[in-house]
């Protein structure tokens, strides 16, 4: 008599293939990098899509991956509104963006950005498997999950399929209901054994344009003060410019659009201590 699996048998074994194929696949790229807050509207996807195209402009290979499900902004952050991922005899093939960053986001699934994707945390543990498991990302340097806000089902996910994962970089604002919020990313990151390669510390002032002076709209100090906690560098005090939201929506990096502005400069350095970190960890 012919024996048949249970359907929850196959179900767990589909699961285990998929986790196994991701790994194998994530094994061309070098370097991965998750970018995390636990708290929205801190400009986490900004500083993903411009921090990608910085690395880029150092000659490395860069894709980014993201994994908000809800509210995906990697697309329109980086000229890709419109865009539909396609398929290759190899699996998924990445949408390309500025300076040829590779992109896969569910916002390149759905048709139109009002578009609401009502998924509990199963299913949205299941799309971030099998993205892993069928992208076909090729030979990268980085890879950078935009991760959504909180510590829940796709960071656990992230956290346990991307074996080697050099670590979180932590995004903050420097008033202290973020600092608090986000220092759960921190108790987050330590209880996973993930290393937190450094803070960014977002909208950290404004520079009068008039006077040079300086203004902090939104407090000071968290970014100090939250990588004090966490044992890890400040890596980055990003200033706020009215042009970064603008450039936002058009899909045009400001590294790219202004690179000689006072953001760009801040956010060209953090990719580069982000490479002197990782690459002098793993010695490459």
């Amino acid at each position: 008599m012919r024996s048949t699996s249970s359907p929850r048998l196959e179900v767990l074994e589909r699961i285990k293939r998929e986790e196994e194929q991701a790994r194998e696949r994530l094994k061309s790229i070098a370097h991965k990098v998750a970018v995390l807050s636990v708290k929205g509207g801190v400009g986490k996807s900004f500083v993903t899509a411009n921090l990608a195209v910085a690395l880029t402009k150092l000659g490395r290979r860069v894709g980014v991956l993201d994994a908000d499900v809800h509210g995906p902004s990697i697309p329109r952050a980086l000229g890709l509104r419109g865009v539909r991922l396609e398929a290759g005899p190899d699996g998924i093939i990445p949408a390309k963006g500025p300076l040829g960053v590779k992109v896969v986001s569910i916002g390149l699934l759905v048709e139109g950005e009002d578009k609401a994707v009502v998924w509990r945390g199963p299913l949205k543990s299941a799309f971030i498997r099998q993205i892993l498991a069928y992208t076909s990302w090729g030979e990268l340097d980085y890879l950078l999950v935009d991760l959504p806000p909180g510590t829940g089902d796709e960071q656990l996910t992230i956290a346990q399929l991307i074996s080697g994962l050099d670590g979180f970089l932590v995004v903050t604002m420097p008033n202290q209901l973020s600092e608090s919020v986000v220092s759960k990313a921190i108790t987050f990151a330590k209880l996973l054994g993930v290393p937190i390669l450094g803070i960014v510390e977002n909208m950290s002032y404004f520079r009068c344009p008039n006077t040079g002076k300086l203004h902090y709209i939104f407090g000071r100090g968290g970014g100090e003060r939250l990588a004090k906690a966490s044992g890890a560098p400040l890596l980055a005090k990003l200033p706020i410019d009215p042009r970064a939201s603008e450039t936002m929506d058009r899909g045009e990096p400001i590294v790219l659009k202004y690179p000689d502005s006072e953001l760009s400069k801040a956010i060209a350095s953090l990719a580069e201590k982000l490479v002197e970190i990782v690459e002098s960890a793993t010695g490459a």
